[in-house]
C-alpha cells in the first residue's frame, strides 16, 4: 500500500462532508500512513463566475487564512505520528492566468505542496465544471459536437496548464490527467486520445513536474478507474515521472479509495 496520500480534502471544502481535520487524520494513523497533504479547493479567481448551481467549487476566501493557520497547529500537534503538508488544489482556467499567478504570489510561500488541475472548461457562453454531473458533460458534448471534441479540449487545456507561466509558486503536481473519463461508461469515447496524453506525459517530463495518481475515479460510478488508468500509469512510470497517489477524499472515510488499484506503484 501507499506510505502517502497526496490528496486530501477538508472540512473547508464547500462541496464536501464536515468530517472534521481530526477524523481525517485518524483514520489516516489507522491506515499506517506516513505521511499526507490536505488539498483543499482554493478559491476560485477573482472575477471568474463559478458556474455550477450552488457556486461551492472553492473555498471561500474568507475561510482561507483560517485554514492555513488551523493546519500549522495540527502539524505540530501530530509532528510524532504523522508528516503534515499544508496544499491547495489550485484550478487552471483558460483565461484567468493572471488571476491566479497573484493568488499564488500571495500565498504560494504558506504551502508544502499543491496541486494545479482542470475542472473548467470553455464554452460558448462561458465555463463549464466538467466534471459535475453527466447533464454538464452533455452540455460540452452538444456545444462541441462529440464526446471525442470535449475530451481533447480537456486534454488540450491540461497541456495549457503545465505550460503555463504562474510564477515560482506554479503547482509542481498535475492533477487527474484523465477527468474526461469521468463518465466514459455513459459517453464512451471512441478514441483513446493516446497521442494527447502522451503529449502530457512527455510536458510533465519535460517541465519536471508530478503525476497525481488519483482514486477517486474508482468510486464513480460511471469511471470505475484510477486517474490515469494502468496503461497511462506505467506510460509515466517508464518516464521517470513521480505517481503521488492521491485519494482525493472528501470524506474521511474516503481516504485510501482505489489504492489496490495502483499498478504502477506495484513492485
Amino acid at each position: 500500500m501507499p506510505f502517502r496520500d497526496g490528496h486530501i480534502h477538508s472540512p473547508y471544502c464547500p462541496h464536501g462532508s464536515r468530517d472534521s481535520f481530526y477524523q481525517y487524520i485518524e483514520r489516516a494513523i489507522t491506515l499506517g500512513y506516513k505521511e499526507i497533504s490536505f488539498m483543499e479547493h482554493a478559491p476560485l479567481p477573482k472575477g471568474f463566475t463559478d458556474p455550477v448551481p450552488d457556486q461551492d467549487s472553492g473555498m471561500n476566501p474568507d475561510d482561507l487564512e483560517k485554514y492555513l493557520s488551523e493546519l500549522s497547529d495540527l502539524k505540530k500537534q501530530y509532528k510524532r505520528d504523522l508528516i503534515i503538508h499544508t496544499g491547495l488544489e489550485v484550478d487552471f482556467i483558460e483565461g484567468f492566468e493572471a488571476q491566479t499567478t497573484d493568488f499564488l504570489n500571495r500565498y504560494g510561500h504558506e504551502l508544502d505542496d499543491s496541486i494545479l488541475s482542470v475542472h473548467f472548461l470553455k464554452n460558448e457562453d462561458g465555463y463549464v465544471c466538467m466534471d459535475f454531473d453527466p447533464d454538464a458533460f452533455k452540455t460540452l458534448i452538444d456545444t462541441h459536437g462529440t464526446i471525442d471534441h470535449v475530451h481533447s479540449l480537456y486534454y488540450k487545456t491540461v497541456l495549457s496548464s503545465i505550460e503555463a507561466n504562474l510564477g515560482q509558486y506554479k503547482p509542481q503536481r498535475i492533477g487527474h490527467i484523465t477527468l474526461a473519463n469521468k463518465f466514459r461508461k455513459l459517453y464512451p469515447p471512441e478514441s483513446s486520445h493516446e497521442h494527447e496524453i502522451n503529449l502530457i506525459l512527455q510536458a510533465i517530463k519535460k517541465n519536471n513536474l508530478e503525476l497525481d495518481y488519483n482514486g477517486a475515479g474508482t468510486v464513480k460510478p460511471y469511471c470505475l478507474e484510477v486517474y490515469p488508468p494502468a496503461p497511462v500509469a506505467l506510460k509515466a512510470k517508464e518516464l521517470g515521472i513521480p505517481l503521488i497517489y492521491g485519494s482525493d477524499a472528501h470524506t474521511a472515510s474516503g481516504l485510501h479509495q482505489g489504492a489496490d488499484q495502483l499498478i504502477a506503484l506495484k513492485p
